[in-house]
């Protein structure tokens, strides 16, 4: 009888036993489930912060040059002035003006010089006559002073080559004004003379200013010349 008793509570004990390992289950798969779940939405998360750190924390400097290349440069005015006896330096003068969009301004003598002022091979023209006394070289000019002068910050120079020397009546224009903080770049054109130190006698005349080197153009300058003389200098 005892022996019938145990096996009945041995077989009891056993359905138990199984009971519970079959109520676990489940739960262990949920928990499998929950975990995966789980992972994912850790490893979305992750990837999210990663964007939001990438985006909070960029690099100023980045941010800046981005800005930068956005931005419009915000340079000084470019001014052109010239002085032209028989058209060459201001066809010259149009061609920078078109390329660069600066602003021009024609240097005029008060007193227009004529075609036989001009005419070096008559020792009794006015061009000779000047040449030979520099007292009469201060030519008057209708105006000397440019209107904002102050927002210029390069300013291209020409004029014709005169006896190896700047035309004079660019004088006038150098002398009256404070080239100081603009960086000034002259040309000049001529039948055969070459620059010389005509951009130097310039220079030392106004004093102030950063003087680049200037640019030597024939009579019959063409707008490819000028073109590829203003890509050595990065406009």
């Amino acid at each position: 009888m005892k022996k019938l008793i145990a096996l009945a509570m041995s077989a009891l004990l056993l359905l138990g036993l199984s009971a519970c390992q079959y109520a676990a289950a489940p739960e262990e798969d949920a928990a499998g489930t929950d975990s995966t779940d789980t992972s994912a939405q850790s490893t979305s998360e992750e990837e999210a912060g990663a964007a939001g750190d990438t985006a909070d924390t960029a690099d100023p400097a980045d941010a800046a040059e981005s800005d930068a290349q956005s931005a419009p440069e915000t340079e000084g005015g470019v001014l052109i002035v010239y002085f032209s006896a028989t058209g060459n330096t201001e066809t010259a003068a149009n061609y920078i003006a078109e390329a660069t969009g600066g602003d021009l301004f024609a240097l005029e003598p008060a007193e227009p010089y004529t075609d036989e002022d001009l005419n070096y091979n008559d020792e009794n023209s006015r061009v000779v006559y000047e040449h030979e006394h520099p007292e009469e070289q201060a030519v008057e000019l209708v105006a000397d002073t440019v209107d904002n002068w102050d927002s210029y910050d390069t300013v291209f120079l020409g004029y014709p080559i005169w006896w190896q020397e700047a035309a004079w009546p660019v004088n006038g224009f150098i002398e009256a004004n404070d080239f100081t903080g603009k960086t000034v770049i002259p040309f000049c054109t001529s039948g055969s003379s070459a620059l010389g130190d005509s951009a130097a006698l310039l220079e030392e005349m106004a004093g102030t200013g950063t003087w680049l080197e200037g640019q030597r153009f024939s009579s019959s300058v063409s707008q490819d010349e000028v073109q590829t003389w203003l890509d050595s200098l990065d406009f």
